[in-house]
């Protein structure tokens, strides 16, 4: 892999809608890596999870269901994987949803040759910030895994 490939994690870029959310406590993170691409077509790569991350992703199903978790994410007229999209500009589209235990949106940036992903999470109780703790670690590793896909389909 080139070092232009290399997914770093990275301020939330200045011009994003999603800092207008962010709160005291919420949860914030980014990572971006070089690739030239579309909002939407990074969007529709870093939603098609590898086998290991959908195993992951049935795992979490298993757990939450008794919970009443979403796990599809509500009906909506366009969507993203499972993620409604909200906000979709030039250069940023934005897709997630409230549940019970937390709300959620992720950002992807296309802007000067490089693509971010961020990830705002606002749990409304313990058993969101819970949730949050127990899925923390394989969220960076699926959240750098799809950069890095983003920028092998870009070449």
């Amino acid at each position: 892999m080139s070092m232009t490939s290399v997914v770093t994690a990275i301020p939330l870029p200045e011009h994003s809608a999603l800092h207008a959310r962010v709160g005291q406590h919420d949860f914030l993170d980014c990572f971006g890596v070089s690739a030239e691409t579309t909002p939407r077509r990074a969007a529709e790569i870093i939603t098609s999870f590898p086998g290991w991350a959908r195993f992951l992703l049935q795992i979490r199903r298993v757990v939450t269901t008794p919970f009443g978790l979403s796990q599809d994410g509500p009906d909506a007229p366009d969507k993203v994987g499972p993620f409604p999209v909200e906000v979709e500009t030039e250069n940023e589209m934005i897709a997630g949803f409230d549940d019970r235990h937390l709300n959620f949106r992720v950002s992807v940036m296309s802007e000067n040759g490089r693509v971010s992903l961020a990830t705002w999470v606002h749990p409304h109780n313990i058993g969101g910030r819970i949730y949050l703790a127990a899925i923390l670690p394989f969220h960076v590793l699926i959240a750098r895994n799809a950069l890095a896909r983003v920028a092998r389909a870009a070449r």
